[in-house]
């Protein structure tokens, strides 16, 4: 069963100053508020026109070391501990402000930008959270590492992840959050790892100049040379290093026995943040990284994309209609035969839904091919608007004193015919929040079980001369 959830934001912006990991270049990140369906996007402010790159898996170019996003030659590097925080706060919809490429590293946790986002305080926005429920077991397989990630039915969005590297230091672990609830509390502080072997590269090849040993675990999976310990010393500016006894380097102390897992958890919430909606279902990664969390997360978006442009909602159509065609003609300035809405069904501060039956007495059948009667796509698309005019018109206390024009319609699609006899269903959900009232919005079109016509429209109300 789909749990009813609102959008979040965050009340107030706050900044965070830190170095990327691997440019070792200091950054300030600002989180700030978004309007809905925005999701989690970053905007690169040090660039000119301020680009912003949607926090989406097919702007995922590489996962080398992190998850790297890039779109139209701008980056965003190793976002992913940021965006487990986001998800971890429950928030929605968040913008996030960069003056680098690289987001800061921190400690190696999510536990900062928790703190950040709980100073900031999280609030409700009027729109409906976009959930998808699993409904069967979707899976992911890199058959060059044995790393698999699935999901499958749950009642509540639930991560397992397990690890094994094949060493003797670090041994098989798992870590599962049984709800996003637990995330503050039992994952968001557990910090990134690496082994020697891959630290004696990484220093040799420049690539973690803002390391040092407190912002990861660092795991001695070999004998540490004479040589390795004076570059150790250097890259991270101290006089002495030593390995405990629970084979990890120096200064760091553990918080869990299992914290590599938990930061492999807290991986997986952050890359399958790119899905762009809202899973409930139960997670289970073995062996997880972010090229299979990266390629299940991209395989499962597509899935729920095709869905959602499948997917055609049901009403009750004998049910009392929110408005009559009397009501309707008491908002819209439209009359027959240029009224194409019979009823609206449902209406919210975000959507409306209206109906309309499409009769073989229709004026515009009589010229509109007479001997195979087909309803003129442009009439489909006036429809949609009428119904959108509701909606924008129920936000003036005097809509009778008002008129709707066009100002954009993009991305019109016609899938299906539609004949005498059909019953149409539109419905129109706002993209944005409706501002000096222009109404931006999505509107799809409904008969026989299919999306018949799909549209993004753009009207504004104008108070008549």
């Amino acid at each position: 069963m789909e749990i009813m959830v609102k959008q979040k934001t965050i009340k107030n912006e706050i900044s965070l100053t830190g170095v990327g990991l691997h440019t070792g270049k200091e950054v300030t990140m600002t989180f700030k508020p978004a309007p809905i369906n925005n999701g989690f996007t970053f905007v690169r402010v040090d660039l000119q026109g301020q680009p912003v790159i949607e926090a989406d898996a097919n702007y995922v170019v590489n996962t080398q070391r992190g998850t790297n996003l890039e779109k139209l030659g701008v980056k965003i590097q190793t976002p992913e501990h940021v965006l487990a925080a986001l998800v971890g706060c429950d928030l929605d919809n968040v913008i996030i402000e960069l003056n680098a490429s690289e987001l800061p590293i921190m400690d190696g946790s999510s536990k900062y930008f928790v703190e950040a986002i709980e100073n900031a305080g999280i609030e409700e926005q009027d729109a409906k959270r976009n959930v998808y429920v699993v409904k069967e077991v979707i899976s992911f397989t890199d058959e060059t590492t044995g790393s698999e990630i699935l999901v499958m039915p749950s009642d509540d969005y639930q991560v397992t992840a397990m690890v094994d590297f094949g060493t003797k230091v670090l041994g098989t672990q798992n870590a599962t959050m049984k709800s996003i609830a637990d995330f503050k509390e039992e994952i968001a502080n557990s910090r990134t790892f690496s082994f020697l072997h891959e630290l004696e590269s990484l220093l040799e090849n420049g690539l973690i100049k803002g390391g040092d040993l407190n912002n990861a675990i660092v795991y001695v999976d070999k004998e540490i040379s004479e040589s390795t310990m004076e570059n150790l010393k250097k890259a991270f500016g101290k006089d002495k290093i030593s390995v405990k006894p629970n084979g990890v380097l120096d200064n760091l102390t553990l918080h869990y026995p299992n914290e590599a897992a938990r930061h492999k958890l807290l991986d997986v919430v952050g890359d399958l943040s790119l899905i762009g909606v809202r899973i409930q279902g139960k997670i289970i990664a073995n062996k997880p990284g972010h090229y299979v969390n990266t390629q299940f997360a991209k395989k499962l978006a597509k899935i729920i994309k095709i869905e959602q442009r499948n997917h055609v909602p049901v009403y009750d159509l004998n049910l009392e209609p929110l408005m009559d065609i009397h009501k309707i003609m008491a908002v819209l300035p439209h009359r027959p035969p240029f009224l194409l809405i019979d009823r609206i069904i449902e209406m919210s501060d975000s959507h409306v839904v209206g109906m309309k039956n499409v009769t073989m007495n229709e004026n515009f059948f009589v010229g509109h091919f007479p001997e195979a009667p087909v309803m003129p796509g442009v009439l489909i698309v006036e429809a949609m608007a009428q119904t959108g005019g509701i909606l924008v018109l129920s936000t003036v206390p005097d809509p009778e004193n008002y008129l709707t024009y066009f100002m954009k319609i993009d991305n019109v699609k016609f899938k299906h015919k539609v004949l005498p006899g059909d019953t149409l269903i539109f419905k129109c959900e706002l993209i944005s929040p409706i501002r000096r009232g222009i109404c931006h919005m999505q509107a799809n079109a409904y008969a026989n079980g299919k999306l018949v016509t799909e549209a993004e429209l753009m009207a504004q109300i104008a108070r008549k001369q």
